[in-house]
């Protein structure tokens, strides 16, 4: 099976990760600190706090801002659950915003959710693309509000040669292994604020600082977030090669861009010559009369040992989200889930990879196309 995404580990990898696990420290040692200060350096932030995963990182996000029980944030549907479950945790409610039909946010439906209990606008960079984080940055300026990016697929991308990750208030990133870079499991936040920083820093371990000798002092409540040294070792070695790696998440992705041209039975999504996409996934989106077969498509492809994946499912369809806030429907959002068919794309591929990809999903679209859908 050629998957969708995977990790791409290599012998320098590995050596960097057995350095760790014969030296002293395991956890709490320097790496962590050392590979913090490179991605810091990396996307042009002040400061980078890791945590074990971007899950615990969105929650350290909301919990160090002023954003509290019965607060609102404005977020996307079209999103793992994690971005909006962390608030959820916290007693805040998510109010989603409809979406382009690039999968991202539409910020000019934004304003009109605004509420006296708004506190954040919380965006996704939605499988590598960035969002229009300048006009929503004025939405947030003129409301007072705060801004968020779940940039969880979008390390390395950037728009105008500026990086993601230096433009909203906090940015978490993600680390998982099928990310552009992987320590496995793995996130962290990075931001401008010195304070967000320092109660990040606090939140992740225990709300615990240490003063003198054996005594410490836990000052405020906080868990067991941290990142290990030995993922930090693997996520250090892999940045360095994060360049590469996108480089040839590209050029698949350009041969893609290429060859489906003006197909007539689905679209992609197009990249703005000033934008760079991490490329964490390459969606297809699938015409209307293909809407009705879309499974047989996506288990044909799978038989065929193409790993298609569908991103996602609109946050608000499941049962939790149904049963505590009740029926939602957003237009866009629907329309972009029933299109939606992720193909591969990563480090791993070659353009014979890509070409075979290709081929096998245009033939299984082809004998689809015949039956289409009855509306």
């Amino acid at each position: 099976m050629l998957p969708y995404s995977t990790q791409f580990i290599e012998e320098d990898d590995i050596a960097a990760v057995v350095d760790i696990l014969r030296s002293s420290h395991l956890t709490q040692g320097l790496k962590v600190q050392e590979f913090e200060e490179a991605i810091a350096h990396y996307v042009g932030a002040k400061y980078c706090i890791t945590f074990n995963s971007a899950t615990s990182a969105l929650l350290g996000a909301y919990s160090v801002c002023p954003i509290g029980e019965d607060d609102e944030i404005i977020t996307t549907p079209i999103s793992f659950v994690a971005t909006s479950n962390m608030a959820i945790a916290l007693g805040v409610k998510p109010v989603f915003c409809d979406i382009k039909m690039d999968g991202n946010i539409d910020e000019t439906l934004i304003e009109a959710l605004i509420t006296p209990r708004t506190k954040a606008i919380v965006s996704v960079d939605f499988a590598g693309k960035p969002v229009t984080i300048n006009a929503i940055k004025a939405i947030a300026k003129k409301h007072n509000l705060i801004t968020i990016d779940d940039a969880s697929h979008a390390l390395g991308s950037d728009i105008n040669q500026q990086k993601i990750g230096s433009f909203a208030d906090m940015t978490i990133f993600s680390f998982h292994a099928i990310k552009p870079i992987t320590t496995g499991e793995g996130g962290a936040v990075v931001t401008d604020n010195e304070e967000y920083a320092k109660n990040l820093r606090l939140f992740r371990s225990h709300g615990i600082i240490k003063k003198q000798l054996w005594n410490s002092d836990m000052v405020s409540l906080g868990h067991n977030f941290r990142m290990t040294e030995f993922a930090a070792a693997l996520g250090l070695s892999q940045l360095h090669k994060i360049d590469r790696f996108i480089n040839v998440r590209e050029t698949i992705a350009r041969y893609y861009d290429e060859l489906f041209e003006n197909h007539k039975l689905f679209s992609t999504i197009h990249i703005d010559a000033r934008e760079q996409s991490a490329r964490h996934l390459y969606p297809i989106l699938l015409n209307p009369e293909l809407h009705c077969v879309k499974e047989e498509i996506f288990s044909e492809l799978q038989q065929k040992s193409i790993g298609v994946q569908v991103h996602y499912k609109p946050i608000y369809q499941n049962s939790f989200y149904q049963k505590r806030f009740g029926q939602q429907r957003l237009q866009t959002a629907e329309l972009f889930y029933k299109s939606e068919l992720s193909i591969p794309c990563h480090q791993k591929m070659s353009i014979e990879d890509a070409k075979h990809v290709a081929d096998t999903l245009l033939a299984v679209i082809e004998k689809y196309a015949y039956r289409g859908c009855s509306f």
